[in-house]
């Protein structure tokens, strides 16, 4: 049946409009338009509650006055805090003189400056840069650069356990989420192994002798903050080398000064031969993403007047203010230190939640991460219950795996004013990625708002969150 074709100008809503509505408008639009199941996990969490007005430094703000304190930092996203005033003051000058974003036909000097710096951070020879919009797409040109070198023989991409590396077909396919890849069809030329597993990886390269790609988040993000074996990357590089294997390094989220060093690789003393950024990139304003690789390969793949349109760049890859933020973002970065305070700040916060996981040790199994990206794993629900009744329940623990973390998060943001994250494979582990920016003394209001909903007990907690549960007629109550 056709659609009626309605003469007239639609009435569209303005900028002024989008910036009065209320939470009950937004709400509306949410899940009439974006996503109505997402929704019920905001109502869950209690994140539906809430809408932001502006946001500065460390914080979120409500029209209210309320401030959040921002420990979920955007999955890493936000590494000089929210709205930094020389990123703003960067971006309103670009305005102002009404530089151009897109010219496609000319070469940019925005683009060049920002590729100039970050093949300046990178070791060695990784000095030729692709930009793009996301983290996805700089995986998607990763992988694409590493086949074009190796050719038709060697284009098996070994991946490994619990990866995350991106949802566009390419990332998704070396992605492991049966969530994520559902029934897509996905690229047939990839292998898995288990990650931090040298032994495997190496009977996997025996095995197969078309692998000739690697890819590797440096410290995985999505399966909980996991950071690999001492010695694990060295060996993985090793082999890459003995197998004519490209290794590329993704660190789209523990990249830009996360773990404490601009690439979370600089610990392991290792140097990959592709790796991709995104994320803080952007200095919390921009959508970016970058793919650095060494010279030589780029050149091998695309250095001709005949190759160079086959890995060229999209219409939206290194438009002038993203780019220009970007450059900001990075001498920022150094300019305040802010690497250092992550070395220094990340240390304080493990601390503090090891001796919260000595304090709480049927509560929390394991604390772990690098730098500002963390995780604390909380043990399935039966661990923490009376010994009579942990055996009744453990045959529940995988469909209530979560819940604790839920409670917890739940609890941060309603009563203390605190956000956190969690992860997408291991639900319960809580996420944590604060701003680089982060001091002492807002640790500390973490660590002591997570103390005391942990004294609270697993009985209070679950009572609580049924009680709103059911207040809000998302559980059913008693009749």
């Amino acid at each position: 049946m056709p659609i009626p074709y309605t003469p007239g100008v639609p009435r569209l809503l303005t900028v002024d409009d989008a910036c009065q509505l209320s939470l009950a408008n937004v709400t509306e639009l949410f899940r009439s338009h974006i996503s109505p199941g997402q929704y019920q996990i905001l109502q869950l969490l209690g994140f539906n509650e809430v809408l932001i007005d502006h946001a500065e430094g460390m914080y979120y703000y409500e029209a209210s006055g309320r401030k959040i304190l921002d420990f979920f930092g955007g999955f890493g996203s936000l590494a000089l805090g929210h709205n930094h005033p020389r990123i703003l003051a960067a971006r309103k000058r670009f305005e102002e003189h009404k530089r151009h974003d897109i010219a496609l036909s000319f070469m940019s000097q925005y683009a060049s400056a920002l590729a100039k710096n970050l093949a300046t951070i990178a070791p060695g020879d990784l000095d030729m840069v692709y930009l793009c919009s996301s983290g996805s797409e700089a995986v998607e040109a990763a992988l694409k650069l590493a086949e074009k070198v190796q050719g038709p023989a060697k284009n098996t991409i070994v991946y490994a356990s619990a990866s995350f590396h991106g949802k566009t077909r390419g990332s998704l396919s070396v992605t492991d989420s049966s969530l994520y890849q559902s029934t897509f069809a996905l690229i047939g030329n990839r292998t898995r192994v288990p990650f931090g597993d040298v032994k495997a990886l190496e009977e996997a390269l025996r095995r197969e002798a078309t692998i000739g790609i690697m890819i590797l988040e440096t410290v995985q993000g999505g399966a909980g903050i996991i950071v690999p074996p001492a010695g694990y990357l060295q060996e993985v590089r090793k082999l890459c080398d003995q197998y004519n294997v490209l290794l590329i390094l993704d660190e789209v989220q523990c990249g830009v000064g996360r773990t404490g060093r601009f690439f979370a690789f600089e610990h392991e003393q290792v140097m990959p031969d592709i790796v991709t950024l995104a994320k803080s990139l952007g200095g919390g304003k921009a959508a970016i993403g970058a793919m650095i690789s060494r010279r030589p390969l780029f050149m091998s793949a695309y250095g001709t007047q005949k190759t160079f349109l086959t890995g060229g760049s999209s219409t939206f890859g290194g438009i002038g203010e993203t780019c220009i933020t970007a450059i900001e973002a990075l001498n920022v970065l150094y300019d305040e230190d802010l690497m250092e305070n992550c070395r220094v700040m990340g240390h304080h916060l493990l601390t503090g939640l090891e001796a919260l996981q000595k304090k709480y040790p049927l509560l929390i199994k394991e604390v772990r991460g690098r730098g500002l990206m963390v995780g604390i794993e909380f043990h399935n629900i039966s661990k923490s219950l009376p010994l009579g009744l942990r055996h009744m329940v453990a045959t529940l623990d995988h469909r209530l795996k979560g819940s604790i973390c839920g409670f917890i998060g739940k609890a941060l943001l309603k009563d203390f004013d605190v956000l956190v994250a969690f992860t997408e494979y291991n639900r319960n582990v809580m996420r944590l990625a604060p701003p680089l920016i982060v001091t002492r003394e807002q640790i500390d209001t973490f660590l002591q708002a997570l103390d005391s909903i942990l004294n609270r007990g697993v009985f209070n907690m679950i009572t609580r969150f049924a009680l709103s549960m059911a207040k809000k007629k998302i559980l059913p109550t008693k009749s």
